[in-house]
């Protein structure tokens, strides 16, 4: 049943988000000055929340890809068998995409080129970072946090550890939460030149070192290929965020092709209560097995 429903998940969210970047784009004049401008004003959408149908241990933000809305990743997440996790699924604000040529669409911060040296919109990337941070900050103290994001969300969730691990933004206003857990699916990192910099200190290096950080990509995804997900592992375990696990995936198209659910488990065995972790580790541990003997 894990499996099933994980498989319908990802499948139906690979056809939602190619549908909702076609239909979200507008065309809008270009930014100026390399596409990245100072000041900006960003209207978030709507929050799209699901609620634990069991005991509420965790509460994680889910950040959507290029294009699409909180609202379809609510009624995935919906359908996923983990009763203890509470989802608030945001929405980006509309803005113009230098990337493809000033299209509006919902996006979590500018993207300039697909180079690693391209010029950097720290300026979105913070705003929306700080939209999470206050989605967070009226939830239970007795309740674990993380944040999580597909492709373009993914990105976001690992900026938004890299500041957790500073303890600030980019801007310097200071990062305010703690996270337990940060997960991201077809994603890459941003800023990954100024990552060695910005993760110095005993304190800084310790916040680093614990933050559990799941990563998953598929080697035959064609819109954020492989490379940039693997490199983006590899730069955050060498500055030190040594509680990394990355997972590659051979046999499907696009990352979004998941069909295995212990991708879930280890989500949520950092969230657990210690009965609950010690029942996903005997089912990992059953699964495990199972595919040895296949």
């Amino acid at each position: 049943m894990r499996g099933i429903a994980s498989h319908v998940f990802f499948s139906v969210a690979a056809v939602t988000g190619c549908i909702s970047v076609m239909v979200n784009m507008s065309v809008d004049p270009p930014l100026e000055s390399g596409g990245i401008t100072a000041n900006r004003e960003f209207k978030f959408g709507p929050t799209y929340v699901v609620k634990p149908k069991g005991k509420h241990q965790a509460t994680i933000v889910w950040l959507h890809g290029l294009g699409d809305d909180g609202s379809s990743w609510s009624q995935l997440l919906e359908t996923l068998p983990l009763p203890n996790i509470k989802w608030i699924c945001p929405t980006s604000p509309v803005q113009p995409l230098t990337l493809f040529d000033g299209l509006s669409t919902t996006t979590w911060f500018d993207v300039i080129d697909k180079s690693e040296h391209a010029s950097q919109d720290v300026e979105g990337m913070d705003a929306s970072a700080a939209h999470v941070l206050s989605l967070l900050s009226t939830e239970p103290p007795n309740v674990k946090l993380g944040v999580g994001g597909f492709s373009m969300g993914a990105a976001t969730a690992i900026y938004s550890a890299s500041c957790f691990a500073s303890g600030k933004l980019g801007n310097g206003t200071g990062y305010s939460t703690h996270l337990d857990v940060v997960v991201g699916l077809s994603g890459w990192l941003p800023c990954a030149k100024d990552l060695s910099s910005k993760v110095k200190g005993s304190e800084v290096e310790g916040h680093a070192a614990s933050l559990p950080i799941l990563l998953c990509h598929g080697r035959g995804d064609d819109v954020v290929h492989f490379c940039y997900g693997e490199k983006s592992a590899k730069k955050l375990t060498s500055v030190g965020f040594r509680n990394l696990t990355f997972k590659s995936f051979h046999s499907y198209a696009t990352s979004l092709y998941l069909s295995r659910s212990f991708e879930f488990d280890d989500i949520v065995l950092p969230l657990s209560s210690e009965e609950e972790e010690k029942r996903l580790c005997c089912l990992k541990h059953k699964k495990n097995l199972t595919r040895s003997d296949q």
